[in-house]
């Protein structure tokens, strides 16, 4: 029964790093984010309130203790949480990188324009 949770486990992971690498950060993505965190804090309150539960539960799906049962689930979670983190900095990284670009392109010396024409464009600053 073990080998079945290991399976199942390894492909859900699998599964999430999919989507998540699939796509950005748009209201499909966030409400996926949300409903995984919502449903692990609901798992990590009833376990802390019936504790016996998450251990009949892990005995169900193979696992041998309540305990390890929910660090798979925070590893799986963590996963997903690095994964998310990594593509937002890669996208605010796109951004910056854009931005900066523009900067230079209208700071550049212009050779066509006169010097009085450029110093009299820096009096609004």
């Amino acid at each position: 029964m073990i080998i079945v949770f290991q399976i199942v486990l390894v492909l859900v992971v699998l599964g999430v790093s999919l989507v998540l690498i699939r796509g950005g950060s748009n209201a499909k993505h966030m409400a996926i984010r949300r409903i995984m965190v919502l449903l692990f804090a609901v798992a990590a309150v009833l376990s802390i309130f019936f504790p016996t539960v998450l251990t009949r539960l892990a005995g169900v799906v193979g696992v041998g203790r309540g305990t390890d049962l929910m660090l798979y689930a925070f590893i799986v979670s963590f996963l997903v949480y690095m994964s998310t983190t990594h593509q937002r900095f890669r996208s605010m990284e796109m951004t910056l990188t854009k931005l900066s670009r523009r900067i230079a392109l209208d700071e550049a010396v212009r050779p066509w324009e006169s010097r009085d024409e450029r110093s009299g464009s820096d009096e609004g600053r």
